[in-house]
């Protein structure tokens, strides 16, 4: 076996202190049988549909007092032997500030937990075990519903790393092809989502939006509308006010209305209150839109709303999107963008994965400066995990999304922001993510994924101290 490693991916240091061994027993998860057993990753708080979980049983076999510190963002190899896999359990137990917690590696639970505290410390730290790398990485990510709270207010949201989702109300009963998402746009909110891909279909005499995958209604039970889903989207901002959601608003469907007709329609129905929607054209800085939607379009404004905030237009302009690419910039520049999508065969996920490494490589090169910084810091990295192909079963979204996503949480855990390790050996420079707009998270509890991305906003914590005094 080999040797355990730890990256402390947090603002504050960590001390390891106590090391015990339990025999351990896999359990299997519902809807999980013992032959998934043979996962690549076990988390601390893992997906029971691709991860095994371990029971400790009886007593502590070995315990050792060790002394062993991990600083801020330090990766530390360690000499203790990792846990035998679906047969151990190790038990560790980290101080920091003169407080404990202890975490189990694997863990037992098939839901998001955080590591468990021994006395009234003040922080939480969630964790994820890659079996494949004998890792743990150490996240404190674990306030998911106000996670912007912790960053200041200069920060421009390109500084970010953003967790989205894509299709983000496709939860419903729907064609297998059509629907991306395991929960609905309330519960992604709460688990830390903070970017929503949102298609409309578009009427011509009625400014009523439909929303649709493609030209497919969202849900067999009837249409689903864009009105009612800003209820649940306003309900939350309201009760987190230090939170933003940017929303990507893009026409398809069977309507026979014009980008130019949902432009109207939502300056003049949907996006007219300055207090819940932010329609500049700029990039803003987080304090800027703290308790509102940021309206990112992927559709052409009505040449009537070119005079809108003093002739720059309405809303981030991203109508010149990319198609299938792997590497692209949009029109305006406001982002670059990585959404291959036409996956034909399920043995070209393999290439779906490496250009999604790539592009979180090259999302964390750049160094923000606070005060250095031009007016518009950009641009956006958003980068796709998503992939579909309708006439291939094999590559419907949540077969995707079983492949990929454990794959990029294992990149995340191990070698994002680690020098040399990313796929073309790129600087490091902040380390953030961009946006990372997935599929099927939050199925059977499992927020690995989102805790992941958030918790690379930590570096941002460590340069606030520099820049932001």
């Amino acid at each position: 076996m080999a040797d355990l490693t730890i990256r402390n991916l947090t603002a504050t240091p960590l001390e390891l202190k106590v090391v015990e061994r339990f025999e351990g027993h896999p359990v299997s998860s519902k809807g999980t049988s013992q032959g998934n057993f043979t996962s690549r990753i076990t988390g601390i708080f893992n997906s029971s549909s691709v991860a095994p979980h371990v029971q400790p049983q009886g007593d502590v076999r070995d315990r050792k007092e060790v002394m062993i510190p991990i600083g801020k963002f330090e990766t530390r190899e360690t000499d203790i032997r990792a846990a035998d896999p679906g047969r151990e359990v190790l038990r560790l137990t980290f101080e920091s500030d003169g407080h404990r917690y202890q975490i189990d590696a694997p863990s037992s639970s098939p839901r998001c937990s955080v590591a468990k505290k021994l006395d009234d410390g003040p922080n939480e730290y969630t964790c994820v075990y890659v079996q494949s790398g004998s890792c743990l990485a150490i996240f404190s990510s674990a306030h998911l519903s106000s996670w912007m709270n912790q960053l200041h207010s200069d920060y421009p949201l390109t500084a970010l790393s953003i967790p989205g989702t894509h299709n983000s109300p496709t939860c419903h009963v729907a064609l297998p092809s059509v629907r991306c998402q395991a929960v609905n746009v309330r519960e992604q909110l709460d688990n830390g989502v903070r970017f929503f891909d949102i298609r409309v279909s578009v009427n011509i005499d009625n400014s009523d939006l439909s929303l649709v995958h493609s030209a497919f209604p969202i849900s067999l039970t009837g249409n689903k509308y864009f009105h009612d889903m800003l209820k649940d989207v306003y309900a939350f901002l309201d009760a987190n006010k230090s939170e933003t959601l940017i929303m990507s608003v893009k026409r398809e469907g069977t309507g026979r209305g014009t980008d130019h007709h949902l432009s109207k329609y939502l300056k003049e129905r949907y996006c007219n209150d300055g207090t819940k929607w932010f329609t500049k054209s700029y990039i803003p800085k987080l304090g800027e839109v703290r308790g509102k939607i940021v309206l990112l379009r992927r559709y052409a404004n009505d040449p009537v709303l070119d005079g809108e905030n003093g002739g720059t237009g309405f809303g981030l302009d991203c109508s010149q999107w990319p198609d299938n690419c792997a590497d692209e910039m949009t029109g305006s520049g406001i982002a670059r963008v990585q959404d291959f999508y036409d996956v034909d065969q399920s043995h070209n996920v393999q290439k779906k994965i490496d250009l999604v490494r790539g592009h979180l490589e090259r999302a964390g090169e750049p160094v923000y400066n606070h005060r250095d910084a031009p007016p518009e810091y950009k641009p956006f990295f958003v980068n796709f995990l998503t992939a579909s192909n309708f006439f291939n079963a094999n590559c419907w979204p949540e077969k995707i999304a079983a492949k990929v996503n454990p794959a990029i949480i294992e990149y995340l855990c191990l070698r994002h922001g680690a020098i040399g390790k990313g796929p073309a050996g790129l600087a490091i420079g902040d380390a953030r993510t961009g946006i990372v707009v997935t599929d099927w998270v939050g199925q059977g509890g499992d927020w690995d994924l989102i805790r992941c991305v958030v918790g690379w906003n930590a570096k941002l914590q460590l340069k606030a101290v520099v820049c932001l005094r």
